[in-house]
């Protein structure tokens, strides 16, 4: 059993323990997930007899001319969609199993990592299990956004422990990732809506501080509260005897143990 404000109180202890790096860490979270929208201009019907005439007076030449610059752009843009999604894929998506690997270490009194776990997700070995499990996540995650917004909330949520699985058992195939997610977040996913809809307060001051209080606070403050809520959910694995099967070894691999008086 897990509450918000204990979560919130080891991420904050969290916090004061390990500032700096966490701050450059949840900074990393943000360029890379902080995406902006898609915009669309639209034009009103009083412009339409103007931009009619407009059209009536355009020649074949001009007309393939202005075909082929609307192909340039077209063309241009997928590559630049191509290369999006490749640089998520193939370096976004193991850089944040590093990084939530570095919050939910350091989220641990009597466990620490350096900065270096952030390349925990690109080493020998497991570099392309991280990218395909994390790949059908998204894309998981999308097909279900297409039914409707709300059933790609839910799965959203039942997956949100998939990264944390890898940044403990980056080994960790995609079908015992998801079962493992799944079986953490049940009964738990509004829960975690709320939690994250306890943080709604900060996120407008760091709106109205355009952003610095999100860097110096607010992003490695969530993050180390959400790590703490893998840490809690976790325990129903270790309970149902299930965490040895799932390759969790309680983030050993390169963690100094904190040597207390």
């Amino acid at each position: 059993m897990w509450t918000r404000e204990e979560l919130k109180l080891n991420a904050k202890a969290s916090l004061h323990r390990n500032y700096w790096p966490a701050i450059l860490v949840g900074l990393i979270i943000s360029i890379l997930g902080g995406g902006g929208g898609f915009g669309s201009s639209f034009s009103n019907a009083s412009n339409s007899e103007n931009m009619q005439s407009t059209f009536d007076g355009i020649t074949s030449i001009e007309a393939s001319v202005l075909i082929a610059i609307l192909v340039t752009i077209l063309a241009a843009s997928f590559i630049l969609i191509l290369i999006g999604i490749s640089f998520s894929v193939f370096v976004s998506n193991p850089l944040f199993v590093g990084c939530y690997r570095f919050f939910a270490v350091n989220n641990q009194i009597d466990k620490n990592t350096s900065l270096n776990v952030l390349g925990f997700g690109f080493r020998n070995r497991r570099y392309g299990n991280v990218v395909q499990v994390m790949f059908f996540r998204g894309l998981f995650t999308w097909l279900w956004s297409l039914l409707l917004i709300i059933p790609g909330i839910i799965k959203g949520y039942e997956y949100r422990m998939i990264p944390y699985l890898l940044a403990e058992n980056p080994n960790m195939d995609r079908q015992d990732a998801f079962a493992a997610s799944k079986e953490m977040m049940t009964g738990e996913k509004w829960n975690a809506f709320v939690l994250d809809l306890s943080f709604l307060g900060w996120i407008l001051l760091s709106i109205l501080t355009c952003g610095i209080l999100a860097l110096f606070y607010v992003n490695p403050y969530i993050q180390f509260t959400n790590a703490g809520l893998y840490l809690k959910l976790r325990e129903t694995l270790i309970r149902n005897g299930k965490a040895f099967a799932y390759g969790l070894d309680g983030f050993t691999e390169g963690v100094t143990p904190v040597i207390t008086a």
